[in-house]
């Protein structure tokens, strides 16, 4: 997937992505936030605006899309990255981890790592924002915010290695 941006003086920004079947999908994003999103059928064709978003909204739907919510597939590296350097991670907690059954505030896995646990998922539950005093479980999904390095130190922390 190619995607290509370019600025628009007065207006905003465009992004115009190839979606790998001749067609592409363009967003262009107006300096005070609101989206429009097109699509060009070919390169011999005009852009049809599909539809128009605004800044909110096109942030909530773009969370969406990007498996904050629901992650549709099982997978053993779910990773987004927020910018720059910063990712929000998924770790699970196995059943040997040092961490299971112990507090967030007793692993001092924030302070050894320097990254945060934002929320916790266990089984269809979402516990947001854990204190220091809520105990990680084997089989618990750990959502964790901070830099890859951060990132991949916790993660070894909480497999043990």
């Amino acid at each position: 997937m190619t995607v290509y941006e370019s600025d628009l003086p007065g207006v905003g920004k465009k992004h115009e992505i190839d979606l790998g079947d001749g067609s592409q999908l363009v967003v262009v994003t107006h300096n005070e936030g609101r989206r429009e999103v097109f699509l060009r059928p070919d390169p011999e064709r005009d852009s049809e605006k599909l539809f128009e978003l605004s800044d909110k909204l096109a942030r909530q739907v773009g969370t969406i899309l990007e498996g904050a919510y629901f992650q549709p597939v099982e997978s053993q590296d779910v990773e987004t990255l927020l910018g720059g350097d910063t990712l929000l991670e998924w770790i699970d907690v196995g059943e040997e981890s040092p961490v299971a059954g112990v507090t967030l505030g007793e692993s001092d896995l924030r302070a050894k790592t320097g990254a945060s646990v934002v929320a916790i998922e266990r089984g269809s539950d979402v516990i947001p924002s854990p204190g220091a005093e809520t105990t990680v479980q084997a089989g618990d999904r750990l959502v964790v915010i901070g830099t890859r390095a951060d990132c991949e130190d916790f993660q070894s922390r909480v497999e043990g290695a």
